[in-house]
């Protein structure tokens, strides 16, 4: 870096290439938003420098002590200086300590509550009110730090908060919904507005926690070697007795609110969470197999959702967004072993596909239900409602159908319009970007999700990345290639609207443990250099973090897949360039995300395509959002879809389907259980019921009385039925 080139924690919020003239920094104070003359605020900060300034008393008086100083002037100048210093240091540390605290749990309170109130009276709940002082009497003692500050956690053990980027965590135990934690000085506050083409989404997985996946929690898998997904890793967990001791001392234990402080400190600002619908709930019998036996899912039902809850809180306390990704699906949406079971497609796919989309959608508005309570919606800002789905076995229109329902259905909960809910996000079914211009215009804040990777494309991928040192030329071909997506996505902003690759990695190859899976093979050759980073060096990691660096500038709103990977039985990392952590320990990630923007011009690679930065208002939930024309559904506007793939036309009106006559399980507040040191304060404030929309009284879907029905995970491999079942 040359002398005249700021550092990266002077440049503030980065301007996004795209962004001609456009300049974040105008963002007005939140703070001067909530003050009014006639609370005793001042009308400008100005004015109150004034007692600060030296009066001709103070002048003189200064002048006759200097006649009788028998030191040089010079140190009797500087001790005076220093003297002034010391009382300006002394003044900002009884501001800091008075007035954040005030703004946090007076200021920020008053506000929340008015948020949450016209929020209430919008939803028609009317008892979800987030203020636990409705007497008005302010709460004083909040707690919140920056960089260097003491963090007690609920077990009452302490670490230092390390952020070096103006953020500061806020945890008042009275008022334990105040969103006014920030994680870093260029990211909004959780209740200010984000700005879409203008604030970047830099983000990191929480992948295998909640969904298990053998590369990312190899230990786990490594004591069942049959098994090869969650479902059979369940299957011989509970013939052991062994399942809800192993499974709860992973989601305790994988992620810690230690992982979420630094991601904050690390110069992030969202988290990507995969769960899976048995947070919800899991079925015992979904129907019969071929050899006449009763399927039931394996899953561990609603165990992880406390600690989902927990996570909710932790990314509140570091001003942390949340795009809550339903990761797995009734039946399996793309036959991976993080659908929940590896194997056949049976979400809207085969002679079970509706029924299964019937159990995904009661999943969808569950969650919808809880995370758009008043209590919630400035956490979770947008929620993946299916992750992966494929579309090349589902087909385009039937997935498009399920799409436009889910749409349908979440907005009935949620209301329309910025701020009414989180975004949907959809995931792109592997199919191109440039595919899903102009989908469903009119609609209500949808994002497009695109999943970018080199090593899944089954070819070698064995050209050099250790090439070099230096930035210019580190990396070989591959920074390059990575800055090929920039256009891509950016087009897709110009065509579709919001568009975030929602996971990527330092992957170029498919080296790793149980990467392919856990009878995977490689197709890169010898994987040896790839399963233990302790053996990098200097140049491997400046390629891999060149890679990095550029695939961040060209995607611009992005997820990291993944933040953690555990270490494997002989205690290493063994898919080390798909950690974010270990990269910020082992020196190949950026220490500040914002050092990657401009990467790709500096190579000379790649393009931004010519999206400005702007959005069509209803885009973003603003006019005309919420009206989709007939014209823009005409293929694919009816549900169920008019067909399903792998079911003859003579069986379509056969397929076994479920009844909306079905209890609705209600997602609550619950976290863990903890042993604490310290005591901690009872909640005086509503954590909410679970069910933001109290007019949403439907239903949920069950199984016909009398029916038999195919089994839901494995009836591509049955026969298509040959009466419709009308139930006894």
């Amino acid at each position: 870096m040359s002398a005249e080139e700021p550092t990266y924690s002077e440049l503030g919020r980065p301007n996004p290439a795209f962004v001609n003239g456009l300049n974040p920094s105008l963002r007005s104070s939140q703070a001067d938003s909530y003050r009014a003359e006639s609370e005793g605020y001042p009308a400008s900060s100005p004015n109150n420098s004034t007692a600060l300034l030296p009066t001709a008393a103070t002048q003189g008086a200064g002048a006759e002590s200097a006649a009788y100083d028998t030191e040089p002037k010079r140190d009797a100048t500087k001790r005076r200086r220093l003297l002034g210093f010391g009382v300006l240091a002394a003044l900002m540390v009884v501001v800091l300590a008075v007035v954040l605290p005030v703004y946090f749990v007076v200021i920020k309170k008053h506000h929340g509550s008015a948020a949450s109130s016209a929020i209430s009276g919008n939803s028609g709940s009317g008892g979800n009110s987030t203020s636990g002082n409705s007497g008005g009497t302010p709460i004083v003692g909040a707690v919140t730090g920056g960089d260097g500050s003491t963090v007690t956690m609920a077990n009452g053990q302490t670490f230092i908060y390390n952020n070096s980027f103006g953020g500061y965590w806020v945890e008042d135990p009275q008022d334990p919904f105040n969103s006014g934690a920030k994680p870093n000085s260029w990211t909004p506050a959780l209740n200010e507005t984000w700005t879409w083409g203008v604030d970047r989404v830099n983000g990191v997985n929480l992948g295998g926690w909640f969904v298990l996946e053998p590369f990312i929690a190899p230990a786990l898998f490594q004591q069942y070697p049959a098994a090869s997904d969650e479902w059979s890793l369940s299957e011989l967990m509970i013939a052991d007795g062994t399942q809800l001791a192993k499974m709860t001392e992973h989601y305790d234990t994988f992620i810690t609110e230690q992982d979420i402080a630094q991601i904050a400190g690390a110069g992030l600002n969202w988290v990507r969470l995969p769960i899976p619908f048995w947070a919800v709930s899991a079925w015992s019998n979904v129907g019969v197999d071929d050899q006449g036996n009763i399927e039931s899912e394996p899953f561990l039902v609603g165990v992880c959702w406390p600690y989902i809850v927990r996570f909710f809180g932790w990314a509140r306390k570091y001003g942390i967004r949340v795009n809550l990704d339903l990761h797995t699906a009734p039946g399996s949406q793309n036959g991976y072993n993080h659908s929940g079971k590896g194997g056949q497609i049976n979400f809207l796919n085969g002679i079970m596909g509706i029924a299964n989309a019937q159990r995904m959608l009661d999943y969808i508005r569950i969650i919808t239900e809880f995370i758009s309570q008043p209590e919630y919606v400035d956490v979770v800002q947008m929620f993946g409602i299916v992750n992966e789905a494929r579309i090349g076995d589902i087909g385009r229109d039937q997935l498009s159908a399920f799409y436009l329902e889910a749409h349908n259905m979440i907005r009935g909960i949620t209301g329309y319009g910025e701020g009414k809910g989180p975004f949907i996000s959809i995931h792109d079914g592997f199919q191109s970007l440039s595919s899903w211009a102009d989908f469903l215009p009119g609609s209500d804040r949808i994002n497009l999700d695109n999943h970018p990777y080199f090593a899944f494309s089954g070819n070698p991928n064995d050209q050099p990345i250790a090439t070099s040192e230096n930035p210019d030329d580190a990396g070989g071909q591959w920074p390059g290639l990575a800055c090929n997506w920039g256009s891509l996505l950016n087009t897709s902003r110009e065509q579709f609207g919001v568009t975030v690759a929602g996971e990527f990695s330092n992957g170029y190859n498919n080296c790793g443990l149980f990467l392919t899976g856990v009878n995977g093979t490689e197709s890169y050759g010898d994987c040896t250099l790839w399963l233990d980073s302790s053996t990098w060096n200097a140049t491997v990691k400046a390629g891999v973090e060149a890679f990095a660096l550029a695939s961040m500038d060209a995607l611009g709103d992005w997820f990291f897949w993944t933040w953690k990977i555990g270490a494997a039985a002989n205690g290493i990392v063994s898919s080390p360039l798909w950690s974010y952590q270990l990269g910020l320990e082992g020196g190949w990630m950026p220490t500040d995300p914002r050092k990657a923007v401009g990467k790709c011009d500096a190579i000379n690679a790649g393009s931004k395509a010519s999206f400005d930065g702007t959005f069509s208002a209803w885009q973003t939930g603003g006019t005309g959002a919420g009206t989709i024309a007939a014209a823009a559904t005409k293929s694919f506007g009816q549900w169920p879809p008019a067909t399903i793939s792998n079911v003859p036309d003579d069986a379509l009106t056969l397929m076994p389907t479920y009844t909306a006559t079905g209890a609705v399980p209600t997602l609550t507040y619950t976290t863990p259980s903890v042993t604490a040191t310290t005591s901690m304060p009872s909640l005086t404030v509503s954590v909410g019921n679970g069910w933001f929309d109290a007019a949403d009284t439907a239903l949920g879907v069950t199984t016909v009385a009398g029916c038999t029905y195919p089994a839901a995970w494995s009836a591509l491999s049955l026969p298509a039925p040959t009466a419709l079942c009308t139930g006894s």
